[in-house]
């Protein structure tokens, strides 16, 4: 057993599932390994999340040291998002999953109603 921020785990695969769980994580990290983004692209990137959704979850993965948030000191203020060095580490493992799913999703073709897009 692992006990990390104040939580208990079984494994570390296990805090790495919590650092990525949420509805919109893994689709913004998957749009910042592409290279660093400003927010309001980030909500045309993702327009089925909320802005307080976004935010929250942008907030999160900054906290959990994920993303990097930079803001430039400019009128109207400029804030633009990149992967951190923790990130970036975790980049090719999110590709992975990305394509074991397609090829999940693939092993059930009669199950598949839309698939116009392998990567979130």
């Amino acid at each position: 057993m692992i006990t990390f921020r104040d939580k208990t785990y079984r494994c570390t695969s296990e805090i790495i599932l919590s650092l990525v769980s949420g509805k919109w994580k893994i689709a913004i990290l998957n749009e910042l390994a592409k290279g660093p983004i400003r927010y309001n692209e980030l909500r045309r990137l993702l327009p089925d999340a909320t802005q307080r959704m976004l935010t929250m979850q942008l907030r999160m993965l900054e906290s959990d040291g994920l993303i990097s948030r930079k803001v430039y000191p400019v009128s109207p203020p400029k804030v633009e998002y990149c992967l951190s060095e923790l990130g970036e580490q975790l980049a090719p493992m999110l590709l992975m999953l990305c394509d074991f799913g397609t090829t999940y999703i693939e092993s059930f073709p009669d199950e598949v109603s839309h698939t116009n897009q392998k990567h979130a």
